[in-house]
């Protein structure tokens, strides 16, 4: 039976592989946000979810069986695409096509610009985390910063004690490169001068840290996903950031990292610089050498650490201000309806 609704149907499209990776937590929370005005369904084009967040948010598998997949309405891939797949030809043509593009890897910038004729699909419509990535990309799209709860990630509450040491660290996936290797002395120095070094994500990092023994339990690594990452990010007194061969086309940490007021210091190459302006509300750095003198400065001064943090929380404040947020909305929200059977039933 034909069940009109009031709200536009959207269809949320992910791996959903990594119940801690920032891609699954940015298509979570923007599905969050649309959910307010419009009936969300969340869908795996891999046959890898994550258990826990398939049980948790309801994400169903896509496949060419009726019910098991998305079937008009508006489609909004996040980094997945829907190429090489069978259930596009058994599904009705979306309303709108939208493709969250959070990675830099020109072929699948090819792979989702075009599809075959036969589907009928509209245009794709490319929505961009940084326009550091547009850039890079040079193809016409919205940009828009990767949505972010920053009522989650909110600052530690009252000062840290100021016997306590210093804690530095980062959080991240943990695979090697997400890591630079220039980035080992800087740990075992900083561990040395009595700092303790706090690495989440960084358990692959064990072999090549062993030769840092002496700082001895100065230098803590932690599994991908021991802490909450706001609980993790609360913990620390200064967040460093730096990757190996992965390029940040956004890095959401950084962003969230500020959104809890810490000072960060961070390699230049990445989408988070164009919100960090050097010496005022965070630091960036382009050479190993320039990042150990801009910690060892912050190390020094604790007055710096706390009127650049304060700044960073501004940014990201006016970064997610209900109106910047609801303006990003209304775009998913924007163009025609498309009322879909069944589109009450869950």
């Amino acid at each position: 039976m034909f069940n009109p609704v009031s709200k536009p149907v959207i269809h949320i499209i992910n791996g959903f592989l990594n119940a801690h990776g920032g891609s699954e937590q940015e298509a979570l929370y923007l599905g969050r946000l649309l959910g307010e005005r419009s009936d969300v369904r969340f869908w795996s084009s891999s046959s890898r979810v994550s258990p826990e967040l398939a049980s948790q948010y309801g994400i169903r598998k896509i496949g060419p069986g009726a019910g098991n997949r998305p079937d008009g309405g508006v489609y909004v891939f996040v980094g997945a695409h829907w190429r090489r797949r069978l259930w596009p030809y058994l599904s009705a043509a979306p309303a709108r096509l939208i493709y969250v593009f959070n990675t830099f890897h020109p072929r699948i910038l090819s792979l989702t610009s075009a599809h075959p004729p036969m589907l009928r699909w509209p245009k794709t419509e490319y929505v961009f985390i940084s326009e550091f990535q547009k850039q890079l990309l040079g193809v016409p799209g919205e940009v828009q910063p990767s949505p972010i709860d920053i009522r989650l990630f909110a600052p530690a509450p009252g000062p840290r004690t100021s016997s306590a040491p210093l804690v530095i660290g980062r959080l991240s996936r943990d695979t090697a490169d997400k890591h630079d290797p220039e980035d080992i002395a800087l740990y075992r120095r900083w561990a040395e001068e009595g700092a303790q070094v706090r690495l989440q994500g960084a358990t692959c990092l064990r072999d090549a840290l062993d030769a840092a023994t002496a700082a001895g339990p100065n230098v803590q690594l932690l599994a991908e996903g021991t802490m909450p990452a706001a609980d993790f990010l609360r913990s620390l007194d200064v967040f460093y950031y730096r990757t190996g061969a992965h390029v940040e086309t956004f890095g959401r940490v950084v962003l969230e990292a500020m959104a809890c007021a810490l000072p960060v210091v961070c390699h230049r190459r990445g989408g988070y610089a164009e919100w960090i302006r050097h010496g005022e509300n965070g630091f960036l750095f382009d050479s190993t050498d320039e990042a150990r003198e801009i910690v060892a400065s912050l190390m020094a001064d604790p007055s710096l650490r706390v009127s650049i943090g304060a700044r960073a929380r501004e940014t990201v404040e006016s970064m997610y201000s209900s109106e910047a947020v609801e303006r990003r909305t209304r775009f998913y929200l924007s163009g025609p309806r498309v009322q879909v059977p069944g589109a009450s039933d869950h």
